[in-house]
């Protein structure tokens, strides 16, 4: 941390949005708790509470939240109004829940009360630009985190275009230093982690952070740490995303991505079955038919089956691959009968490397089969 800045000169905007009102094909597990543990972090960091400006939208949580919502117009007034109204040094904004890139290639970070017609949203490149100009005293240092997806906007086949607004901004000047740190590059997703509630990229980040001597760590060093948590997910087949830094100072313009190392890819029938093997319910032919009972799909019903797992699964997936969307239910049945989280991951990635990703009507959706762009 740069011996000027000290925790009460420290300030933070921690956004998590989990429930959308587009409705639940865009709920989204983990980023409001992710958002906490950043919260947590940063008081432990000796930042007092009162400079932590908390914008949550949880899917579940007893009693009141903590913070405000995350709706557009508060968020909006936050970045407009109230952080200029601050007096500080330094400043986090952590983001996390759904995004898109736009055909501009501007990532829209989507707001709580976004709807599948009205796709509110901040651009991520006018909030930025807008807390690099002199709308903003102060805060020369700036560090962003953002867990989002950078899938392509077409690529979701939206009914309705996206709202456009730019925010409003200052005369700019060369005062401010900015880092950030993206979860996925352009055209990526940015993998959630619906069964452990968090994000891989925002999990990756904490955990990197609690090696941080100080509330300010040096950004590049933290996205070394982040690079390689992020590399071996990557080696696991976790996730194929490459995290993106990126800096905008008086000296420096730079964007820098993880560097893409090949992943060795087993035959996407073979990756299945090696996942679905490594369920020991497989072993036994009573759990396979309650599995398959579960499927819920009438596709079964004529099904040959055979006392070997190996084979007997490969039918199963033969089956279920003729249906567009089917072998998901696959993934449903499972991990709704075995709640592992380890090998949930490594079969999603598997049924995702045969089937692709999970289709839901209108709405993005992550690499898990959670609603993410994000």
């Amino acid at each position: 941390m740069p011996p000027e800045i000290t925790p009460d000169r420290i300030f933070a905007l921690v956004v998590g949005i989990e429930r959308y009102a587009a409705g639940p094909a865009w709920d989204l597990p983990g980023p409001a708790h992710d958002a906490l543990r950043f919260r947590d972090w940063l008081l432990g960091k000796g930042v007092p509470e009162r400079n932590i400006l908390l914008h949550l939208d949880p899917l579940s949580a007893p009693g009141s939240p903590p913070g405000d919502t995350a709706d557009h117009s508060r968020l909006r007034d936050v970045l407009v109004s109230r952080l200029p109204a601050l007096d500080g040094d330094a400043l986090w904004v952590w983001w996390g829940g759904h995004g898109v890139l736009d055909q501009d290639e501007h990532l829209r970070l989507f707001c709580a009360d976004a709807t599948t017609a009205d796709k509110r949203n901040l651009d991520l490149e006018s909030m930025r630009r807008s807390l690099a100009s002199d709308a903003l005293p102060g805060f020369a240092r700036q560090t962003w985190i953002v867990d989002a997806c950078q899938s392509f906007e077409e690529s979701y086949g939206f009914h309705h275009t996206l709202p456009v607004e730019t925010l409003p901004a200052g005369r700019r000047v060369q005062a401010h230093h900015q880092a950030l740190l993206l979860a996925a590059t352009r055209g990526q997703r940015a993998v959630n982690d619906p069964a452990r509630g968090t994000g891989l990229f925002s999990d990756s980040v904490l955990r990197a952070l609690e090696k941080a001597p100080g509330p300010w760590p040096d950004p590049e060093t933290l996205f070394r740490d982040v690079r390689e948590r992020v590399e071996r997910l990557r080696t696991e087949r976790r996730t194929e995303q490459l995290p993106v830094l990126s800096f905008h100072s008086p000296q420096r313009t730079e964007h820098l991505t993880a560097p893409r190392t090949p992943v060795p890819s087993a035959p996407p029938t073979e990756r299945l079955l090696t996942a679905l093997l490594a369920y020991p319910m497989m072993t036994d032919p009573e759990e396979r038919q309650v599995m398959v009972t579960e499927l819920g799909t009438r596709s079964v019903e004529r099904m040959r089956r055979h006392s070997r797992p190996r084979t007997d699964l490969i039918g199963i997936i033969r089956t279920l691959a003729g249906q567009p969307g089917e072998l998901w239910l696959l993934y449903d049945a499972v991990t709704l009968l075995d709640d592992d989280e380890a090998r949930a991951a490594a079969l999603e990635a598997a049924v995702r490397a045969c089937a692709g990703p999970r289709q839901r009507p209108d709405g993005p959706r992550t690499a898990l089969g959670q609603s993410s762009d994000g």
